[in-house]
């Protein structure tokens, strides 16, 4: 079997180099529009809302609530086989934008307050998400 140095291993770009720094820290970074304010993650060129490409990086706080979450019976890559079955879940995050990661905890509910934090690992780290207060 393959083990949790197999795992794909997270390729920066320049534009999204300092989110990867923040998770090297530990920490949830996102882009946020200079020119309007508005939150925005994934990395990308671009705001959404007013189209500049003006952009300072902020941490996020890691909290908000599950919007959605499925649970992956199937391995889509060879090192995750002796993981499954494991639940991701989508993450209202409290700064606005949206973000996916692990679950570690029982059966998530819709609208659940979350905190999320970083598991390293060989070659990354991996978004978990746990029920706030736990």
């Amino acid at each position: 079997m393959n083990d949790i140095a197999n795992k794909p291993a997270p390729t920066p770009s320049e534009m999204s180099q300092p989110f990867w720094d923040g998770v090297e820290q530990g920490e949830l970074r996102m882009q946020t529009c200079s020119e309007c304010g508005t939150p925005r993650h994934y990395p990308r060129l671009l705001c959404s809302v007013c189209y500049s490409d003006g952009v300072v990086w902020k941490t996020a706080s890691r909290q908000g609530k599950v919007h959605s979450w499925t649970v992956a019976h199937h391995p889509y890559h060879p090192a995750f086989v002796t993981e499954v079955p494991y639940t991701l879940v989508v993450i209202d995050l409290d700064e606005g934008p949206r973000a996916i990661g692990r679950w570690d905890g029982d059966t998530p509910v819709i609208g659940q307050p979350v905190t999320g934090h970083f598991v390293a690992r060989e070659g990354g780290s991996d978004l978990v998400f746990a029920a706030s207060g736990i």
